[in-house]
């Protein structure tokens, strides 16, 4: 055989190694992590994958699908009605639900009758189970009972403007979150203990904080501005699915 053939040859072998072994990491990386792959179908009982933010997201698109989901997740949720403004269009909502005390759910919201969409109900489910209470158990031996909000729907653009981009308030496809109480009525805000002098309890913040990134399009907290000097701000945003996220 002819060196150059001969070197075509080794070359194909090496091409076809490698997407042989790519093709067997993928099989595994399916069989045992099925939530890293784009393609996978959301299963919200499952551990957070590389994909899953956006795939909630998505939910955005299919109110059904996403009330199949949270129902199969044992998740306790009311229907609410369509909301339509005339005078904006760019308000209202069509797949808003409020979560019901009970079910797979531990944690209270208060106010209470808390409405939202159904993408970011589904990603608050998530965050209760895969990221606030392992969390509260690691820094406090606690659980997380209640956590208070400023609100999901609320039909204005960002930070109030009376010009500019309309928020994902106004479609209730955002929620602020202030403040977390455990079981032993110890409560937690994000404006008096962002700069907590307590380890533990700036680390907890910290680390509900950055686990919501990968279960919201857009999560910004006082280390993005002013404005959101007491609240974590969560939203769905569909940018795709390979949009970008905000994490901040």
């Amino acid at each position: 055989m002819k060196p150059r053939a001969l070197r075509r040859l080794i070359k194909t072998g090496i091409v076809l190694f490698v997407l042989l072994l790519a093709g067997l990491l993928l099989y595994m990386l399916a069989r045992d992590r099925p939530q890293d792959l784009p393609w996978t179908a959301l299963d919200l009982g499952e551990r957070p994958g590389m994909f899953t933010g956006r795939k909630i997201a998505a939910l955005r698109e299919d109110f059904p699908e996403c009330q199949r989901l949270m129902t199969r997740a044992g998740i306790r949720y009311q229907t609410l009605a369509p909301v339509e403004v005339r005078d904006q269009p760019q308000c209202g909502y069509s797949d808003g639900l409020r979560l019901v005390s009970g079910g797979s759910l531990s944690i209270d919201y208060l106010p209470k009758d808390l409405g939202t969409s159904c993408p970011v109900a589904a990603g608050l489910a998530m965050w209760e189970w895969n990221v606030v209470q392992p969390a509260a158990r690691r820094h406090f031996g606690r659980q997380v009972a209640v956590i208070e909000h400023y609100g999901s729907y609320n039909c204005r653009r960002i930070v109030g403007r009376g010009e500019g981009v309309w928020s994902q308030h106004a479609t209730a496809n955002a929620i602020d979150i202030a403040a977390f109480r455990m079981d032993d009525a110890t409560r937690i805000t994000v404006k008096g203990d962002w700069n907590s002098r307590d380890p533990q309890v700036q680390a907890f913040l910290r680390e509900v904080r950055d686990g919501a990134c990968g279960l919201f399009a857009t999560v910004l907290s006082p280390d993005y501005n002013e404005a959101h000097h007491d609240h974590f701000h969560f939203d769905q945003a569909d940018r795709g699915a390979m949009g970008w996220r905000a994490c901040r």
